[in-house]
C-alpha cells in the first residue's frame, strides 16, 4: 500500500470506529502557519505573486484586470 492510497485502512478501520476516530485524529494534515501557500489570491487562488498591501489579497495577473474598477490610476 502507498501512503497516499487511504481507502484500503478506511475499508478495514470501518468496523472499529473508535480506532478510526484515532487513525483520522494523528493522521489529519496539520493547519500551516507559515510558507508560501498560507497566503493566496482571493480571486483566482493561485499563490504566487501576492499582492498583501492595502488588504488586497489579490495575484498581480487578477489586480491588473481589476484596478481600475477599485479605483487606482495607471501612470506612465
Amino acid at each position: 500500500m502507498t501512503t497516499s492510497d487511504y481507502r484500503k485502512e478506511f475499508k478495514q478501520l470501518k468496523a472499529k470506529p473508535f480506532k478510526l476516530q484515532k487513525y483520522i485524529k494523528h493522521n489529519a494534515p496539520k493547519k500551516r502557519t507559515t510558507g508560501k501557500n498560507l497566503k493566496h489570491c482571493r480571486r483566482c487562488g493561485t499563490p504566487r505573486a501576492h499582492i498583501d498591501s492595502y488588504g488586497l489579497k489579490l495575484c498581480r495577473k487578477c489586480f491588473r484586470e481589476i484596478a481600475t474598477q477599485i479605483g487606482f490610476k495607471k501612470y506612465g
